[in-house]
């Protein structure tokens, strides 16, 4: 690819990923970053990340061939406003936010449909800031694309070309498709995650029992109830027509299995989890998806003083980071009883060989 201007107004941990991996990926790229965030534009520069930094939304920032509008969707759309009047008919606007529809409403109201190709990057972390942004991030992820029917063809394949070029998985889709899809496999699931926390918490006895008791598969399917509560305000009060639809076809589903399990109907029962299962065993685990995977072995470990430190010494010598470790004391949906979670796939699969090798069973979890 010739050589291209990129500037990011918002710097964080999607918007650093992508001015990583483009930096990375394309040597004669020229990034210009702006953000409030003075420590984050000293590291970019630094790092040589950034070519020029800016705290300030200037007429120099906004002359680029793409411009990525990487901060919280409502602010987006405020420098989208601040942006207009200072753009060159060359420059294509692009976002990463997970809500599409407003944004593209606001691109007409400002007759800017010419220049927008709306962005999703499905990918993310519980850590926030440039400071924890990492050039693989959005590897195998896949980085939705929302182009506006105006938008010139060859402007929305040259920044396919560029996703693909950082390791992404472009998919091309309307804004009204990307809402409904994520309001249905992100935004929901999120809802439902913390009801059920809300729940247990409600229903728990005074001494915390069932506090205690969770584990195995409740702490799985209620992993994303750990996330930003700002952010999950947002996404409910932006994409709130389809997340209400979703949420109402769902409560019927519950009501349908309220009055199975009221009428024991044995056959309805299992067909319901069956169906689950087959349909779920059907997901590709490729690619990733906007929850981000588990990288997490289960390993059976013996009762005995140092076992646990002979695992976290071998993991040490094959230099396999542990992001996170648990030992499991509720097993009924889960292997062994030590969970072990790593930051990619490759160290994952790579400790299951060696801790194998010395003779330890281990399970990998499904995502």
């Amino acid at each position: 690819m010739h050589t291209i201007t990129c500037s990011f107004i918002g710097l964080g941990l999607i918007g650093g990923s992508i001015a990583r991996a483009l930096h990375e990926y394309f040597p004669n790229v020229k990034i210009k970053v702006f953000d409030k965030d003075i420590p984050s534009l000293s590291l970019a520069i630094k790092e040589r990340v950034a070519t020029s930094i800016y705290t300030e939304i200037t007429s120099d920032l906004c002359d680029a061939d793409y411009i990525f509008l990487c901060a919280p969707v409502a602010v987006n759309e405020d420098n989208l406003r601040t942006i207009a009047p200072m753009l060159k008919a060359h420059t294509i606007i692009t976002d990463v936010g997970s809500v599409k529809t407003g944004i593209h409403k606001l691109i007409g109201e400002l007759h800017l449909e010419k220049q927008f190709i709306g962005g999703h990057p499905m990918a993310g972390s519980e850590r926030f800031g440039y400071a924890n942004s990492k050039v693989n991030l959005l590897e195998n992820a896949y980085y939705v694309l929302t182009p506006t029917t105006q938008v010139p063809e060859e402007r929305v394949l040259e920044l396919k070309e560029m996703i693909s070029g950082i390791k992404a998985l472009p998919l091309i889709i309307a804004c009204s498709e990307h809402d409904y899809a994520t309001a249905a496999i992100s935004h929901l699931p999120h809802i439902i995650a913390s009801s059920l926390v809300n729940l247990v918490k409600e229903a728990d006895s005074e001494d915390g029992l069932m506090k205690t008791l969770a584990a195995g598969g409740f702490k799985d399917i209620t992993r994303i109830a750990s996330s930003s509560p700002v952010m999950w305000q947002q996404i409910c009060l932006t994409n709130t027509d389809n997340i209400k639809a979703l949420l109402e076809r769902y409560i019927e589903n519950l009501q349908h299995i309220r009055n199975e399990l009221e009428e024991k109907d044995a056959l309805a029962l299992y067909n319901f989890f069956d169906q689950a299962r087959i349909y779920r065993d059907s997901f590709s685990s490729t690619s990733r998806g906007p929850i981000m995977p588990s990288y997490t072995i289960s390993i059976e470990i013996p009762d005995k003083a140092g076992a646990l430190a002979e695992i976290t010494v071998l993991l040490a010598k094959y230099n396999l980071s542990i992001k996170n470790m648990n030992i499991v004391h509720n097993r009924e949906a889960e292997f062994g009883a030590l969970t072990v979670e790593f930051y990619s796939r490759e160290d994952m699969l790579k400790a299951v060989e060696v801790l194998q090798q010395d003779a330890f069973t281990t399970y990998l979890k499904k995502n």
